[in-house]
């Protein structure tokens, strides 16, 4: 009976090594790209303080290295009297994630989501802070739900991929 201990066991610990370790880790968080401009110049300044604000938001996946990717996420915000821009801001703040053990699924939903979720802060600083140095009253983004944002692009290319099935047939 000891011996059939021992074979669990050894078969166990084959089994734990075939399978990678799951490892998560960040290595860099850097501001990649700022663009903030006032198109109206300081007639802008002369109008009452009622803006439209639209806001847009991209992210894109690089693999650096392996297991390393580079996870860009942007966010772009025009504020606009009527059909008058008042500024328009647009940031890149990128990050390096070491991402291991993770494939296909897995690895799809942490680099569009838990990446992006940790960028955000520092994005949401870079406009805010930019905003005020324009001399326009801050501009707090509401936070994003990057889980559900996922869940409707995976619902969406599922939904895409099947019309095209049934096209095809």
């Amino acid at each position: 009976m000891a011996g059939s201990n021992m074979a669990e066991e050894q078969n166990a610990a084959a089994t734990e090594a075939q399978a990678p370790e799951q490892q998560f880790q960040m290595q860099r968080i850097y501001l990649k790209d700022l663009s903030f401009e006032t198109p109206m110049g300081p007639e802008v300044f002369k109008k009452q303080w009622q803006p439209q604000v639209n806001q847009e938001l991209n992210t894109k996946t690089t693999k650096v290295d392996e297991d390393l990717y580079e996870v860009n996420l942007t966010l772009t915000v025009t504020t606009k009297f009527e059909e008058e821009v008042a500024f328009l801001i647009e940031v890149q703040q990128a990050g390096l994630f070491t991402v291991a053990g993770l494939e296909g699924q897995q690895l799809a939903q942490v680099l569009n989501t838990v990446c992006p979720n940790i960028l955000f802060p520092y994005a949401r600083e870079v406009i805010d802070n930019t905003v005020t140095k324009g001399s326009f009253p801050a501009l707090m983004l509401p936070p994003i739900n990057f889980d559900a944002l996922f869940a409707a692009a995976m619902q969406q290319a599922a939904q895409e991929a099947q019309a095209k099935e049934q096209a095809d047939a």
